[in-house]
């Protein structure tokens, strides 16, 4: 009878183990996470830069292979979606998604301003035909940016990360952006246009959004890189998972979709509205702490703050029997 007082513990930690494989399901998968919990709601803002940007339309290319951006669940990021807008003179897809993200293909009147910002700031790295082979260089020395889709050329750019400071790092760090979010969608234009994929850039919608379903969802799929705090921690092989608490909500969308670095690819294991779901979390919960229970302490976690709070508190404690008992004498 003493196990099942125990079961509930057993059944958190059960899930805290499981949290890195779950991360890592593939393309198609069941749904990961929990769904239908109640909670507070998202705020009414869009956790968006504003943009103007029109779409050009997006066409489809044969491949020998599907394109590991393509999913067959509904509404995951890719054009299987609930709303589809189409060009009306030739049918392409310009932008697809539903009332939690829209994602737009930049328009194609960016692509000379975007080819010259690309020859300018990436060229010299990724080639001059962005297939990662440089002037006089050899083959896959460095990524090949064909094929990547929108998104994730401009999470690249917009987050500071490229051009790289160090093009032999380990692994680039967010850094202030060289080029402006305009730039970022001209570049990102050009590099999908040599080969049209997926997913086109988000446009994340929190209006709806469910923040105590971003709270499980994050915890089950990003707290184990990320903390649950959400400040980052390190890695292997001198990798690290980075600080949320200053990403613009639009790039964690764009994070989850394309997998930068070593973070898996969240494409068709988490629906758009869970993806809209977790942003809002971030950029509420964990950007902006409600410390109800007094001083957040900048959210260290339970040991460091504990510290905190016995130093301070046996130490306050402790003056003040001192103080009481030189009065008495």
């Amino acid at each position: 009878m003493k196990l099942f007082r125990h079961a509930p513990l057993a059944t958190v930690a059960l899930a805290l183990m499981a949290a890195p494989f779950v991360a890592l399901q593939p393309a198609g998968a069941t749904p990961t996470g929990l769904t239908g919990a109640t909670g507070a709601t998202g705020a009414s803002t869009t956790a968006e830069r504003s943009t103007s940007v029109p779409v050009m339309p997006l066409r489809f290319m044969a491949a020998s292979s599907p394109s590991p951006q393509v999913t067959t669940r509904f509404n995951a990021g890719t054009p299987n979606s609930s709303v589809v807008v189409k060009n009306p003179k030739t049918g392409a897809i310009e932008s697809y998604g539903d009332s939690a993200i829209t994602y737009n293909v930049p328009s194609s009147t960016l692509n000379d301003l975007g080819k010259a910002l690309y020859l300018e700031n990436c060229a010299s790295c990724h080639g001059v035909n962005a297939n990662g082979v440089p002037a006089g260089g050899t083959s896959g020395s460095y990524p090949n940016l064909v094929g990547l889709g929108a998104a994730t050329v401009d999470f690249w750019v917009a987050s500071g990360r490229m051009p790289a400071a160090d093009p032999r790092a380990v692994q680039a760090e967010r850094r202030t952006p060289r080029l402006t979010d305009a730039q970022a969608v001209a570049i990102a234009a050009w590099v999908n246009s040599l080969d049209p994929s997926y997913p086109a850039i988000p446009s994340v919608n929190i209006a709806g959004a469910n923040v105590s379903d971003g709270q499980a969802l994050f915890a089950l799929n990003c707290a184990a890189c990320h903390t649950i705090e959400g400040d980052g921690d390190a890695l292997a092989a001198s990798t690290f998972a980075p600080s949320l608490r200053n990403i613009p909500g639009y790039q964690v969308a764009e994070a989850i979709r394309t997998g930068p670095g070593n973070m898996p690819r969240f494409t068709g294991n988490l629906s758009d509205a869970q993806v809209r779901d977790i942003v809002a979390y971030v950029t509420s919960e964990i950007q902006h702490p409600r410390n109800v229970g007094g001083l957040g302490l900048g959210g260290l976690g339970p040991v460091a703050e504990g510290f905190v709070g016995l130093l301070l508190g046996v130490g306050l404690l402790a003056l003040v029997g001192y103080w009481v008992g030189e009065r008495d004498e």
